[in-house]
């Protein structure tokens, strides 16, 4: 069981916000007339130009999932003819290049030509090799018995050890994502350099984190780019960055005692890593007393009120929290610590790295649930594993070991396919809070984890995300990794942890024009104090957009924002945290039970993507998810919900089983515009120039869509203060009065050509099973 923030929320340490995050209230990316969603600009590098790139052929294929389909399980299939496989899937990467030819500007997401290439994407392997255009080299520093306190005699200490700055060129050369990923970096430096220093701004009680994270970002790019030209006016650049976050620069950067506001750790230790890093990564261009200025800004703005937070109660992210706090405080002082180790003559970082360590391992490794799902939200799985992979990486390269941060928890490799299945076509299936801009943080965690936990899978699937190009993607990156991610990855995943418990369905990997689902039950407490009231939520994509989705974080410096402990916590007022502001059941127009337990059935037909972008599945692939949901309500005797796909993953069937003493309402959240039919029973969304039909099947006597703003009853409690406006969404409602309902809504993409839609029978949710629906 997780730790909650009760201690967090006592001692008045607001969590953090950034004011542009909080405002939109956009479910999707609204079009280029309206700008991007925000949570599209965090951490995007400036410089990047998307360029679209024609798509070419067209094949269809599918594979489903059983003993005779994967040569990889056949007993003809050698040793000798795998390694030959392999190879070939090698030379055939380095022929096509990219395997994604664009970046949808809208949503972000990589788009995939329409071919097979059965050769260039087989099934994901790292290729054996000793190559060094391929592959590389091995590190000569292995200590017998490694010590958190003695380092490898070179430097760069973190991260990217010096054989491998050796070694890159050759790499970049030969392999089309690092050659990528290096002309990105490079254009993002030369817009970093031609920005003033990071402006201080401390956004009221919420901290300084943009700053830090955003010192982080750029100094991560100055120093990775005086790397690899020898170019001095790199390390200048950091100096002055260096200077301006140390209080010595043109402008005023903090008070005096405190500049990189302790009180609000996370910014303090993501400062620190920042300088840790420029004291690592630039050490032998730094004189003497510019290496001293670094130190002792580090010590005292830093790494002594580190020592504070370990060993008094400030520190209260260390005790049982296992989220994105303790993996990120503890990251922080530890590549710091790291970095200066040896020339401190103080003696607080090897006080640190005696403490710092153990606890990210007791508690940071163990924010992965059994089934890989992270312990707070999808958003928030970004800066705990970016922490964690840092931490964990700088420990290998410096000392290395790990000290179990990456096997204390046996279930931890499984994150890699939680950050895969809660990837939609469009956008994350984004749960609960959202977080703040994420600069710094990225989701090459997955890269790091692909190559030490031997999930080639991970990395292919990362290396086409936008967020892919920056330092850390150079030096975890395996060059000699081959193969397609989708290739024999199946399309759904069931996560099942008594914490979590959530679905992904999908129709392709490699289309973001395709179909997605995903739905959730699991526990409303115990996520780190980001979660919402909201078993039973979902969001829909398909043909390019987001037709069902979240409205996400509400304002983090909200009174009571983070005090939710209790079924009246002040959080559990704000409409975008309340059960009504979610994609569920609301009964008496309450929000659900904190205390909720639901119970979870699912099924699928297994099918996999083979060696094609282009999927058209057999029309009884499948898939359902079941949720047994009355625990979350005060006010009825039974409430179950199942979602599942129909029609060759075509359409997609929403049914709700309720027997409630009050009124019913469903509600769903969406930014298209919405057209009820004169029936009431049926409805058309529009976005983005694409349709979906929404159809109520055997509708209950007097069941009717009507809409309605994105907004609170009148009759709700008022919160502490007043909701942000969510412009431009609207909430789909069927409203049914006491009573035992069996509510079935169809939603119809209008897929392009000609698609047979089918009616699916009636059948109760307990009886669903694979082939319940097959009759029409």
């Amino acid at each position: 069981m997780s730790g909650s923030y009760d201690n967090l929320n006592t001692q008045n340490h607001n969590m953090y916000t950034e004011p542009q995050h909080n405002g939109s209230g956009y479910i999707t990316p609204a079009s280029r007339k309206r700008g991007t969603s925000n949570w599209i600009k965090f951490g995007i590098p400036v410089a990047i130009i998307i360029i679209v790139a024609a798509v070419v052929g067209g094949v269809l294929g599918s594979r489903k999932k059983s003993s005779n389909d994967s040569a990889a399980s056949s007993p003809q299939n050698s040793a000798a003819q795998a390694s030959a496989a392999a190879s070939a899937a090698a030379s055939a990467k380095s022929a096509l290049g990219k395997f994604a030819v664009a970046t949808n500007s809208e949503f972000m997401m990589p788009i995939y030509p329409s071919t097979t290439d059965s050769v260039a994407f087989s099934a994901p392997t790292f290729v054996p090799s000793t190559d060094p255009k391929t592959s590389w080299p091995e590190d000569s520093f292995k200590p017998s018995k490694p010590d958190v306190l003695s380092v490898r005699p070179d430097r760069p200490r973190l991260i990217a050890p010096n054989y491998k700055w050796q070694a890159l060129p050759n790499l970049i050369a030969n392999d089309p994502y690092l050659k990528s990923w290096n002309d990105t970096i490079f254009g993002n430096a030369t817009f970093y350099k031609s920005q003033p220093p990071v402006v201080y701004f401390n956004d009221g009680d919420s901290g300084i984190l943009d700053n830090s994270r955003d010192v982080k970002r750029r100094i991560k790019t100055f120093a990775y780019a005086y790397r690899m030209t020898n170019d001095s006016s790199w390390v200048d650049r950091t100096w002055e960055e260096l200077q301006n976050a140390a209080g010595n620069g043109d402008t005023k950067f903090g008070p005096d005692d405190d500049k990189w506001n302790s009180g609000h750790f996370l910014d303090t230790a993501e400062m620190s890593a920042a300088f840790g890093i420029a004291y690592d990564w630039l050490y032998d261009m730094w004189t003497a007393d510019q290496k001293s200025q670094i130190r002792s800004t580090l010590i005292k703005y830093g790494l002594q009120p580190g020592v504070t937070q370990v060993t008094t109660s400030a520190g209260w992210w260390r005790n049982n929290i296992t989220g994105n706090w303790n993996c990120v405080c503890n990251s922080g002082l530890t590549m710091a610590s790291l970095a200066i180790l040896g020339d401190d003559d103080s003696g607080i970082a090897e006080q640190l790295l005696k403490t710092t360590v153990d606890n990210a391992r007791d508690n940071c490794a163990n924010a992965v649930s059994s089934d890989g799902t992270w312990a707070e939200t999808a958003n928030y799985w970004y800066f705990g594993t970016t922490g964690h992979a840092e931490m964990a990486a700088s420990l290998l390269s410096a000392t290395g070991s790990h000290y179990g941060l990456m096997d204390a928890n046996k279930n931890f490799y499984k994150t890699g396919d939680y950050h895969m299945y809660v990837s939609g076509q469009t956008s994350l299936f984004n749960y609960g809070d959202h977080g703040p801009n994420k600069y710094s943080t990225t989701a090459n965690s997955v890269i790091f984890y692909s190559a030490f936990y031997n999930q080639p899978q991970y990395a292919l699937f990362q290396r086409d995300q936008y967020d892919a190009a920056e330092p850390w993607s150079m030096f975890w990156y395996q060059p000699n990794i081959a193969g397609a991610f989708w290739d024999g990855k199946p399309l759904d995943h069931f996560f099942d942890s008594g914490s979590d418990q959530w679905g992904s369905m999908r129709s392709t990997w490699t289309d973001i024009n395709g179909l997605y689902v995903a739905m959730k039950a699991g526990q409303n407490l115990y996520h780190q104090t980001h979660n919402d009231l909201d078993v039973g939520d979902f969001v829909l994509d398909a043909l390019g957009t987001r037709w069902a989705g979240e409205l996400g974080s509400a304002n983090y410096r909200s009174p009571g924002y983070f005090t939710s402990a209790a079924q009246d916590g002040q959080r559990w007022k704000y409409y975008r945290k309340m059960t009504e502001g979610q994609n569920t059941i609301l009964v008496n127009k309450a929000n659900q039970d904190l205390n909720a337990a639901p119970t979870i059935k699912f099924g699928t037909s297994n099918t996999t993507q083979g060696p094609t972008t282009v999927l058209e599945v057999e029309q009884d692939s499948t898939a359902f998810f079941t949720t047994d949901m009355t625990s979350a309500y005060f006010d009825a005797s039974s409430v179950k919900r199942g979602i599942r796909l129909l029609n060759g993953r075509k359409q997609v069937l929403l049914q709700d089983e309720v027997t409630a003493s009050q009124g019913v309402q469903w509600r769903m959240h969406t930014n298209a515009t919405v057209s009820v039919d004169s029936s009431k029973t049926s409805a058309t969304l529009s976005l983005d120039g694409k349709t979906m039909k929404v159809q109520m099947l055997n509708p209950p006597n007097g069941a009717a869509f009507t809409t309605s703003d994105a907004k609170r009853f009148d009759s709700d409690p008022t919160p502490p203060e007043p909701d942000q406006e969510n412009p431009g969404v609207t909430v789909l409602i069927i409203d049914l009065p006491a009573g035992t309902y069996n509510l079935q809504v169809l939603f119809n993409p209008q897929w392009p050509g000609s698609v047979n839609y089918v009616t699916p029978p009636s059948v109760n949710l307990d009886q669903w099973s694979l082939r319940s629906h097959d009759s029409s």
